[in-house]
């Protein structure tokens, strides 16, 4: 409980810090403010996740590098999946891997999901979360409350739309926005880890399987989640799975996997790349591209006799 209160003031101090810095240009008491310092506190732990991201790359490169083995365990001890599993633990610690590496960002935040959900049903009560309960941003807690886009306030869902409208807000409106969000949300989480499978995952990698259950468990598990989740919460999963996409997407195209759709694509720009520059492409047993410049032939200067062959000596 101490964690859960540390992350709701955390988490409402950094929306309330937004708010303030939006309300120079945008109205205060606009829904828009509060749906923007929602996306300015995704960025923000995004940012602040990107070390683990950076060890998500690494596992999965040694999980890619470490197949082999993984197939010969495998094969060894097919009949025996007790002693298989602990071999793969061993070859796992061996090699400094951690297979549910790839999974550290997503779970990470889910804590810090809890604790905006928990600001926005305080907001939604008028119960102060947070920095809501101290006295210079008290305030700013009916101003939340009050505040909507589309006609919706941020503390609506899909199953307790007719509660909105108490407040005054329209039911329908906030079931068509929270239905079209749950959409958003999971089509970007399906999509985002099909990016991963189909150009980042080689095809024998034993961990596909795994991977491919994820791509349908995920976005199921959201979708029939979402029709409880806010509109903030909405926004805030919409918009970290975009920032995934996109990051996911410049590693995959800058720093791709051996082996893998992505990597045999980069080694063809590369060789396209050096063609047009004139260069000779060159495999080398590791599969990189090398340049080859052909070395330029200075012309040799001739002799008179030699350039006219044909003038008679006189």
């Amino acid at each position: 409980m101490f964690i859960l209160d540390w992350l709701r003031t955390g988490v409402s101090w950094v929306l309330v810090q937004f708010h303030q810095l939006l309300s120079n240009f945008i109205d205060p008491t606009s829904g828009w403010t509060w749906a923007l310092s929602i996306v300015g506190l995704v960025i923000v732990i995004r940012i602040a996740l990107i070390p683990l991201f950076v060890k998500q790359i690494k596992a999965q490169r040694n999980l890619q590098i470490i197949q082999p083995q993984m197939k010969e365990i495998q094969k060894k001890y097919a009949g025996d999946k007790e002693r298989q599993s602990q071999e793969m633990m061993k070859l796992y610690k061996e090699t400094g891997t951690n297979p549910l590496a790839s999974c550290l960002p997503i779970l990470l935040q889910a804590p810090i999901f809890f604790a905006l959900f928990s600001v926005l049903q305080g907001i939604a009560m008028l119960r102060p979360e947070g920095v809501f309960n101290w006295d210079q941003y008290a305030p700013l807690l009916q101003n939340a409350h009050d505040a909507s886009i589309f006609g919706v306030p941020l503390y609506g869902t899909f199953l307790g739309a007719d509660e909105v409208a108490i407040d005054g807000f329209n039911p329908t409106s906030t079931r068509v926005l929270a239905f079209i969000l749950i959409i958003l949300m999971s089509s970007t989480t399906f999509l985002t880890q099909r990016q991963l499978i189909v150009k980042n995952t080689a095809p024998g990698n034993p961990m596909v399987r795994q991977q491919k259950i994820l791509l349908y468990v995920f976005p199921i598990v959201f979708a029939v989640g979402g029709v409880n989740f806010p509109i903030g919460v909405l926004i805030y999963w919409f918009t970290t799975n975009l920032w995934t996409m996109g990051q996911q997407f410049w590693v995959i195209r800058n720093n791709p996997q051996p082996g893998t759709p992505a990597f045999d694509a980069q080694e063809a720009r590369k060789a396209a790349k050096i063609a047009r520059k004139g260069g000779v492409v060159v495999e080398t047993e590791v599969t990189d591209i090398v340049s080859v410049t052909p070395e330029r032939v200075q012309p040799k200067r001739s002799s008179k006799s030699k350039r006219s062959p044909n003038k008679k000596k006189k």
